[in-house]
């Protein structure tokens, strides 16, 4: 039962990008197969959450220079066992830009995107998965942004640079969505 809302969010989901559809698909078999599909201890892979989170002029993305893999994401981490992926977005998002959530909004409770990625072998994991589930959240930017621990550094980001800090196709992916919702000419 506890896997039973992520399920219901990814049936409901449609995305136009056939590679992302594809990890849909994907994604909910290992759902299916996985009872423990949150648990962070299931050796080949778990489902994570993370945001795309914008400023309220849609500008603007928040970024962490990630200490440990030593690139550029966007907010999120592993569920640790916790079904509610959404709050686990919320939560991962508040402690990763050191913002407290009253101060963070939810613009859709539906899922904005879905990537599958590889965690490649390193001294602290062996190489797994991550089923990323993503939502649209919003922040002020004018706001400060002291972060945490995790990261090097936190930024507002332009969209038409995040390439820059990370070229990776579920970025642009990401990129190119927000274009279509917020920035497209009638």
């Amino acid at each position: 039962m506890h896997r039973e809302n992520l399920i219901q969010h990814l049936l409901s989901y449609r995305t136009a990008f056939m590679e992302e559809a594809a990890m849909v698909d994907r994604t909910l078999r290992f759902i299916y197969a996985h009872q423990n599909c949150f648990d962070r201890h299931l050796a080949h892979g778990h489902v994570t959450g993370s945001a795309w989170v914008l400023n309220p002029a849609r500008t603007h993305t928040l970024m962490l220079h990630h200490r440990k893999l030593d690139r550029w994401f966007q907010p999120g981490g592993h569920a640790d066992g916790d079904p509610d992926i959404l709050q686990v977005v919320l939560k991962e998002t508040a402690e990763e830009s050191g913002i407290d959530v009253s101060n963070i909004t939810l613009l859709s409770d539906a899922i904005f995107d879905v990537d599958i990625h590889t965690i490649y072998p390193s001294p602290h994991d062996d190489r797994h998965e991550h089923f990323d589930i993503r939502f649209l959240l919003e922040i002020d930017d004018r706001l400060p942004i002291p972060g945490n621990s995790e990261s090097h550094q936190v930024a507002w980001i332009p969209l038409s640079r995040v390439s820059h800090y990370n070229n990776m196709r579920s970025l642009y992916r990401m990129v190119r969505k927000t274009e279509q919702l917020f920035h497209s000419v009638a």
